[in-house]
């Protein structure tokens, strides 16, 4: 069965490289933990839709997911715990969530899950957040251990520390469950392997949408579009495009998110605006798609 891994960045900026940065910037990173709080309240939403959805059937995937719902209750009252012992705010994020960028990117092909196919999309999807998880918890906690080890620092990672091996444990139940199903025959190995393919584009497309202010992040949200729309039958991908393309081009959570950054930069020191912001946002337009681009 194939192995898939998160993506790095457009900008080719691996997550220690990111979070590098992030630790140094104290609001910053407030809104890495506050993003994290929200995400792991949201997913219970989500699982327990899909409990419902299974009805009771496989009676031990609805167990995993049980166990899995309790752990992320657990996380959001851990970050909860912490932002409010910290004195920050515990408000929704101001601009669309990872979870809501997933949730508009999936084709909704996996919806009756109780098929074969529906079950094994909703698997490989959960694998590919829960491996995303892993990746920026696992950076984040390296780099406040190279960082100056103040009360803060030291609490907060100590927190992501207590998190991180329950997220380990939720991709590895999604593992296994995925090579179960790879194991039944070659068809359903492909079968698996097409989907954990095409679920790691969309994680990363919708990872990526939340990280990538840029110039040019339009044309690079569409790049994406295009490519997940190929994992899909023929007949599916004009309607699974046309569906999503003025969200792409036109994104109102991207012109939201570079208006609130710029705006958080110009408040707390002006100067970095034209010194570092500007020449950050100008740098998308080195990594524009060339097939999106160009046309080539």
């Amino acid at each position: 069965m194939a192995v898939t891994y998160p993506r790095k960045l457009v900008n080719n900026m691996g997550p220690r490289q990111v979070m590098a940065e992030v630790v140094k910037e104290r609001k910053v990173q407030m809104l890495f933990l506050n993003s994290y709080r929200f995400n792991e309240q949201r997913s219970c939403q989500e699982l327990t839709v899909l409990i419902e959805a299974l009805d009771g059937q496989p009676r031990d995937l609805c167990r995993e997911l049980s166990h899995h719902i309790s752990d992320e209750a657990r996380h959001a009252v851990w970050l909860t715990d912490l932002l409010c012992d910290l004195g920050e705010e515990i408000g929704n994020p101001p601009t669309g969530s990872y979870i809501d960028e997933l949730n508009r990117l999936f084709d909704k092909s996996g919806d009756q899950i109780q098929q074969e196919d529906g079950l094994i999309a909703v698997l490989a999807s959960i694998n590919s957040t829960e491996k995303r998880g892993c990746q920026a918890f696992s950076a984040h906690i390296h780099a406040l251990r190279h960082a100056p080890a103040t009360e803060e620092n030291i609490r907060i990672r100590e927190t992501l520390e207590k998190i991180l091996p329950e997220e380990a444990t939720h991709v590895s139940w999604g593992s296994r469950w995925l090579g179960k199903i790879a194991s039944r025959s070659a068809e359903h190995r492909a079968r698996v392997n097409a989907a954990k393919n095409k679920y790691s584009l969309i994680e990363h497309a919708a990872f990526e949408a939340g990280m990538d202010i840029t110039a040019g992040a339009e044309l690079r949200r569409l790049a994406n579009l295009v490519e997940i729309s190929n994992t899909l039958p023929v007949w599916e991908r004009p309607a699974y495009l046309m569906e999503r393309l003025p969200q792409a081009l036109l994104a109102p959570d991207l012109q939201k998110t570079r208006f609130l950054a710029a705006q958080r930069v110009w408040q707390d020191k002006p100067e970095k605006l034209v010194e570092q912001f500007i020449p950050m946002f100008l740098s998308g337009l080195q990594h524009l798609r060339p097939s999106v681009a160009t046309g080539n």
